[in-house]
């Protein structure tokens, strides 16, 4: 796992969707039984701020972005994929 400040400067890759203090909203995107996908689902729909972001790179080429979103009712930290959050524009 690395930060996104780590990529090289002439790496192919888009930013972040999302940045440091944005608000989004949790939305999960899968039907999976893992345990990691029913904790997200505690929280869908609720309101939180991106509090850090981590990008992976398992081939050259591609760059998945991680977040940790901060949920504002108990300020617990949810590590979600990019594909699981949109931005709250309220």
């Amino acid at each position: 796992m690395f930060y996104y400040s780590q990529l090289a400067a002439g790496d192919d890759v888009m930013g972040p969707k999302y940045v440091i203090g944005q608000r989004v909203i949790i939305q999960p995107v899968s039907e999976g039984v893992s345990p990691r996908e029913d904790d997200i689902k505690r929280y869908a729909g609720q309101v939180g701020e991106v509090a850090d972001f981590y990008w992976i790179s398992p081939r050259t080429g591609q760059v998945f972005y991680i977040y940790n979103v901060r949920v504002d009712d108990e300020r617990k930290e949810v590590v979600v994929h990019e594909d699981e959050i949109e931005a709250c524009l309220a």
